[in-house]
């Protein structure tokens, strides 16, 4: 399927059940894959560091995880299908994880948060091989060992909760290592999946305002993500337009 480039990064345009189906060829073709959810945080954060533009760039699956991007795609006249929410991928890749019998691992939050999920997992996805997890409180003298741990554990699905940009520098350091596994970054999914955080009701997401129901949850972390974040992206959105229409 012909990826669709928006703000310099090719989108693939593929809805959650495409995702899914795509993910298992590659756990079973033993695929090393960095599953990335774009967003407009991801593209605000573009062009300050190289090597996090070429990480996020080079990413082997790219959905398009947020209201935004959509937004902004029928605004440039490009053709996504869907949001495919990284939460909801996630649940998901779980189910079928479960049913396929693949491996698992989560990496990330706080220890209370990750252990929590994990029971919680284990009651929802009683079939589900969860083969470890640790929180996401560690410093980069830690990832050569969290590297040998994965790899002695040889998970096919590694779902991690850290943010960005960490997660992305992580994921990319575990891939160069020769760690075989599809890698999902899913930033704050572990503390709404163990009860922590409280998710947006569907009729809230149907509206596409779950982005305001977080920023209520926490506003003083998110002020600044969301509105100054909002605003940046939106000047980035006209200068494509902009760009565009000069091309053509």
């Amino acid at each position: 399927m012909k990826r669709v480039n928006l703000f310099g990064i090719s989108v693939d345009p593929l809805t959650t059940k495409q995702t899914v189906e795509f993910v298992r060829e590659k756990i079973v073709n033993k695929v090393p894959t960095h599953l990335l959810g774009m967003n407009a945080d991801k593209v605000n954060g573009l062009g300050k560091d190289k090597q996090y533009d070429e990480i996020v760039k080079n990413a082997d699956i790219i959905n398009a995880d947020g209201v935004s991007l959509i937004m902004a795609a029928k605004f440039l006249n490009k053709s996504i299908p869907e949001r495919v929410a990284g939460i909801d991928l996630m649940q998901d890749l779980l189910e079928m994880a479960e049913k396929d019998g693949f491996s698992v691992y989560f990496l990330g939050a706080k220890h209370a948060v990750v252990s929590t999920l994990v029971d919680r997992m284990k009651g929802k996805y009683p079939q589900l091989q969860i083969v470890g997890y640790r929180d996401g409180y560690f410093g980069k003298d830690e990832w050569q060992n969290i590297s040998n741990e994965l790899k002695e554990a040889h998970p096919d699905l590694v779902f991690i909760g850290i943010s960005s940009p960490t997660k992305e520098y992580l994921i990319d350091y575990f891939m160069k290592q020769g760690n075989n596994a599809i890698f999902m970054g899913v930033g704050g999914s572990f503390d709404v999946l163990s009860g922590y955080i409280k998710r947006a009701p569907k009729w809230v997401r149907k509206t596409n305002m779950e982005w305001m129901y977080r920023f209520l949850q926490e506003p003083k972390r998110l002020f600044k993500r969301y509105f100054f974040g909002n605003v940046k992206f939106l000047i980035s959105m006209f200068r494509e337009k902009f760009k565009w229409q000069k091309q053509v």
